[in-house]
């Protein structure tokens, strides 16, 4: 038995050209909240910025500076902070104010709205990107690399490592119980991972073995690493954990974290609030 479509009926639109629509409504909406903006962009920034002054000195066997150690892997916080963080908080504010309820009682598939906050999410991680790039190229001195596969390898780094912090950041927005407690609950492990990760230490391979251990399971220590085989020369090496750039590893553990966040984001996701139950 064969449905026929009456002349005129209007197509629903697919879950994609919603999320397209949906991601522009997010854009307008982030870009409108200045202090927002101006947090978002200015916390990995400054950091740098700081922590780059502060840094000195020239390594062993290399022309790398502390600074140009240090920049690849801020611009690898720079991406966890714009995904993790920022869809974190605010889709439990989303969900804190009714916003969430309200899109799941709307004729929208579930997954445009998903789509949406994951391109606002990635158009904002590559606006900080730059901006982390040029800091380090202007003050630091960073040499950015003219070898098209190193650009290829920060391509697929780019997109696994802001994939995995995405949906990680969608599944720990259930964590928080409102929209005044996201900002807390998100920050807290931002920051003791960016620390045992080492983004704020250098060299990574100096830090104690147990925090190695434990920042080794983490997305954020293979994002850094893969950036950090773009930028810095393999005579840095020494300065690693292991004296290789592990591209396979970096790419094993990353798929493996997008893969665990989809599944997280399945199975822990709330369309309604505590309170609301």
């Amino acid at each position: 038995m064969t449905t026929t479509v009456r002349p005129g009926t209007p197509q629903r639109p697919s879950a994609v050209r919603l999320g397209l629509h949906r991601a522009t409504i997010e854009l307008k909406g982030f870009f409108r909240e200045r202090d927002a903006v101006a947090f978002t962009f200015a916390m990995p920034a400054v950091i740098l910025a700081l922590l780059g002054s502060i840094f000195d000195g020239v390594y062993p066997g290399s022309d790398v500076t502390s600074a140009q150690y240090l920049a690849p892997s801020m611009i690898a916080a720079g991406v966890a902070s714009t995904t993790f963080i920022n869809l974190g908080t605010g889709i439990a504010a989303d969900r804190d104010d009714g916003t969430l309820r309200r899109l799941r009682g709307a004729p929208m598939p579930p997954s445009a709205y998903f789509i949406g906050k994951i391109l606002m999410a990635l158009v904002v991680t590559v606006g900080e990107t730059v901006l982390l790039l040029g800091i380090a190229v202007l003050a630091f001195d960073l040499s950015l690399p003219t070898d098209p596969v190193r650009w290829l390898t920060f391509g697929w780094v780019f997109l696994l490592g802001a994939t995995a912090c995405a949906l990680t950041g969608i599944a720990a927005s259930s964590l928080a119980g409102s929209a005044r407690s996201a900002g807390a609950v998100m920050n807290l492990p931002y920051l003791v991972l960016a620390f045992i990760s080492g983004v704020f230490y250098t060299p990574v391979g100096q830090l104690p073995e147990p925090l190695l251990t434990v920042g080794s399971l983490f997305p954020l220590k293979w994002m850094a690493q893969g950036f950090r085989s773009v930028f810095l020369p393999d005579s840095i090496l020494p300065q690693e954990v292991v004296p290789s750039w592990e591209p396979g590893r970096i790419a094993l553990v990353l798929a493996a974290w997008c893969i665990g966040g989809m599944v997280l984001c399945l199975t822990t996701f709330r369309w309604r609030g505590r309170r609301s139950r």
